[in-house]
């Protein structure tokens, strides 16, 4: 129902900022807390991952690796959940980049961040889903061991995948509340029963020592402590998705309040579940060399086959992880349209009178649905030059996340955060600590990130994250000085305006001389 006092609030404060509320507010916290638990899906991220850290220093990579990226993560979410409680809109970091930015440079930084989100978010969605499809395929050598999947196999079952992620976007939206929901609950009851049934079942464990100290990077060609972070490559990759679901900022009850929660709330719980489930695996890890030479690059299947001692087995607990991928596909290609129609309202994605729309019926923005998963479909033919593909989508997703992430907190930090310190997530005395702390590891990953896992590199281990990224570039680039330069002015009003309509949607004591913004001017082509 959208009559309660909140949707209106929210409402009015969405026109203050320039914009028209054309999205059904639906969703709960609990439900956006499910989408980026959704999203960042820790048992899949970290399974379909695990061939990187099985080359780049094994156990200690994968714990402790865990265990640092989680804390990282928890800073760039609590200091992107500051910001959002300020600006609690669907264009999310790109229009935080604008706000926090002087108004001469308002336009450029938000044209930049935009496009690093809208890479981000598809290349995100990409990642998941193909290596979704991949994981579907592995599941068919677990009972026949013979079987090895090629290109064709693997690109029609990435693009099976998305279909069904799409069709549900399309015309399940009014389950997505419930469908978040159940995530949480799936994913949590999935990783207690691999748990208890890999710690029961397996014959032969690993000692204590192995868990929590074992380093062995050998295999990995890089000297022994960069192989270290390179291999963090597995846990920044599954903790990247939280920035995501700012873009749903439209779609629920007291954004201001809720989003920020839902935003650091999910870190940590992504960061809990991902120990519970490394834990056992790490205690009963079959030989190593024999799951790094499984075809597929997803040795995960054959980790359950060979512990529980049976195809059945192994099968049972695969299909726990392939119903987490479901939920991530989902979910992502729910954030990743929303950011599109976000982008495409302020005119700054060719052929965005398209990608702007809503239909009225379904009430979801059915062509930024479709666009998001015809972009990712043709990505995914990739694939036929190069294996390794999902190793760029990978790299290129955590780079364009991360810099998103890290270009508002540049800004902020750079103004002297005081955009910010009204907050009601407000960080505090701690805020320059810890978002520099979140720059400095930013900048870090951009470099590691665009790094192969081993070494030497051939022309099917490369990582392309880097090319992926410049061709996004280009497009980027050509289309600004064709078109935005002369006509993308960023988000619609200042944020001094923005501000004031946040505090119209808290409660806070608004100027009532000021009238209202009247409602964003659409760009024409």
């Amino acid at each position: 129902m959208r009559s309660s006092s909140a949707d209106a609030s929210a409402d009015e404060a969405l026109a203050r900022m320039g914009y028209k509320s054309e999205l059904p507010r639906n969703l709960s916290m609990l439900s956006i807390l499910g989408l980026s638990f959704a999203i960042m899906a820790a048992p899949f991220g970290l399974s379909t991952t695990l061939y990187i850290t099985l080359a780049d220093g094994q156990s200690v990579t994968i714990l402790w690796g865990w265990v640092f990226v989680s804390l990282i993560s928890i800073a760039i979410a609590a200091s992107l959940a500051e910001i959002c409680a300020v600006y609690p809109t669907a264009g999310g970091v790109y229009y935080w980049s604008a706000m926090l930015s002087t108004r001469r440079w308002a336009p450029l930084m938000s044209f930049i961040d935009g496009w690093l989100t809208l890479v981000g978010n598809w290349t995100v969605t990409l990642s998941i889903i193909f290596s979704g499809g991949q994981l579907i395929l592995s599941a068919i050598s677990i009972f026949d061991e013979s079987f090895v999947a090629n290109a064709w196999q693997t690109v029609l079952m990435f693009w099976a995948v998305m279909l069904f992620c799409a069709l549900v976007n399309i015309f399940f939206s009014r389950y997505l509340d419930l469908i978040n929901k159940v995530c949480i609950f799936w994913t949590a009851a999935s990783v207690i029963i691999i748990l208890v049934t890999l710690l029961t079942m397996a014959d032969d464990r690993r000692n204590a020592e192995y868990v929590f100290a074992h380093y062995d990077a050998s295999e990995s060609g890089w000297p022994d402590g960069w192989a270290f972070f390179v291999g963090l490559l597995q846990a920044a990759y599954t903790l990247t998705g939280y920035g995501m679901v700012a873009a749903m900022c439209e779609e629920v009850q007291n954004p201001h309040r809720e989003v920020p929660k839902a935003i650091v709330l999910s870190v940590v719980a992504a960061g809990i579940t991902g120990l519970f489930y490394l834990i056992p695996i790490l205690f009963v890890m079959p030989n190593v060399q024999m799951l790094r030479e499984v075809a597929s690059g997803q040795p995960i299947a054959l980790l359950f086959k060979t512990v529980t001692g049976s195809a059945g087995g192994g099968f049972g607990l695969l299909f726990l992880i392939l119903g987490i991928m479901l939920f991530a596909g989902i979910g992502s290609l729910t954030a990743a349209s929303r950011c599109t129609y976000a982008f495409a309202r302020d005119g700054a994605i060719p052929g965005f009178k398209l990608w702007r729309r809503v239909n009225t019926k379904l009430d979801v923005p059915v062509w930024a649905i479709v666009l998001s998963a015809v972009v990712d479909g043709l990505l995914g033919l990739i694939y036929f030059g190069s294996t390794a593909a999902f190793n760029s989508f990978t790299g290129v997703a955590t780079i364009c996340l991360s810099t998103s992430y890290g270009l508002p907190i540049l800004i902020s930090v750079v103004r002297g955060r005081r955009d910010v310190k009204g907050s009601s997530f407000s960080l505090g005395r701690f805020g320059y600590a810890i978002n520099c702390v979140t720059i400095v590891w930013i900048v870090l990953a951009v470099a590691l990130f665009c790094m192969p896992v081993t070494l030497p590199v051939t022309p099917e281990s490369m990582n392309y994250a880097s090319v992926v990224f410049a061709g996004f570039a280009f497009i980027s680039i050509f289309w600004y000085f064709v078109y935005a330069r002369k006509h993308f002015t960023g988000p619609p009003v200042s944020s001094d305006e923005a501000r004031a309509a946040t505090d119209l949607m808290t409660g806070t004591p608004v100027d009532a001389e000021k009238p209202l913004e009247t409602m964003k001017k659409l760009p024409s082509e």
